[in-house]
């Protein structure tokens, strides 16, 4: 038998419980790590991520853990997202941008462009999703 939990109404209490609730979140980057992009250094590239985004206050977490609670981009690993050929990949939400064949010499662009100014990172950028009528760039 399954436990229903209550709804909280209370936002205070959603905040201390979840504090991504309410926090000013603009992104979330993706890193596959699936065994090409893993091949290519994706780890790398992720761990890249993690150091500029912390130096800039960027990265959303846990004080505790030395990330800002209040940054506003989230980084996650995900599994395979079938570009296994062109790696390593980098997907940025809400923006339905994927990148391919990242390096991590590549992140420090990638955060001031794209996840700073907005601006889409041309040579790396393969795919926006959901696609228009040609989803290629």
């Amino acid at each position: 038998m399954s436990r229903v939990i209550p709804f909280i109404e209370d936002r205070e209490k959603v905040c201390a419980l979840a504090p991504i609730a309410y926090a000013p979140i603009r992104h979330h980057v993706f890193v596959c790590n699936g065994k090409s992009c893993t091949a290519v250094g994706s780890a790398e590239v992720k761990e890249a991520l993690t150091r500029e985004l912390l130096s800039r206050g960027l990265l959303f977490g846990k004080e505790s853990k030395g990330s800002n609670p209040k940054g506003s981009v989230v980084l996650s690993d995900c599994s395979s997202v079938g570009f296994c050929a062109v790696g390593a990949a980098v997907l940025v939400y809400p923006d339905g941008i994927w990148y391919a064949q990242v390096q991590a010499s590549d992140v420090p662009e990638i955060v001031e462009e794209h996840l700073i100014n907005g601006r889409i990172v041309e040579r790396l950028a393969l795919l926006r999703v959901p696609a228009a009528e040609k989803s290629l760039l």
